[in-house]
């Protein structure tokens, strides 16, 4: 018998492309996506220019069973992973709170790196992880 994987829904946030659509239409048109930010101060290596996404604290959440301070101490990054996540279902008409409409296995397939986020934002400032604690914050901000 042989298994067979089909990619039924995508998704994706990108510079300048809310979603996988606009992100091809961009390509195709050449849009520049790289936004440029005024230089406030001079530093040494400072780079006014990056790929910023939109709408990253529109986070819910509730919807993920993230109470508000757990989601504050979370990476970004994670929270976006979880949204696009969640989209990609969507696209392919996958309900993952009923899985009976669903006889077979689903998965979403994502790729990340090491986060940083935890230890260049959250504990330097320490007074953020009043109330959630160390071990919270550290789960909040791992890829796993």
């Amino acid at each position: 018998m042989t298994d067979y994987i089909a990619i039924i829904g995508m998704s994706g946030r990108f510079p300048g492309a809310g979603n996988v659509g606009a992100f091809w239409r961009n390509l195709r048109d050449g849009v520049e996506s790289i936004a440029t930010f005024p230089e406030e101060e001079k530093r040494p290596g400072y780079v006014p220019r990056a790929g910023a996404l939109d709408g990253i604290e529109l986070f819910d959440a509730r919807f993920f069973g993230y109470s508000p301070r757990e989601a504050e101490l979370m990476d970004p990054q994670q929270r976006l992973f979880l949204e696009e996540s969640w989209k990609a279902l969507e696209d392919a008409g996958i309900d993952p709170a009923r899985p009976s409409r669903h006889p077979g296995r689903i998965g979403v397939f994502a790729g990340t790196g090491m986060s940083s986020y935890l230890l260049d934002h959250v504990y330097p400032n320490r007074e953020r992880l009043d109330g959630a604690g160390e071990y919270q914050a550290a789960v909040a901000n791992d890829k796993d």
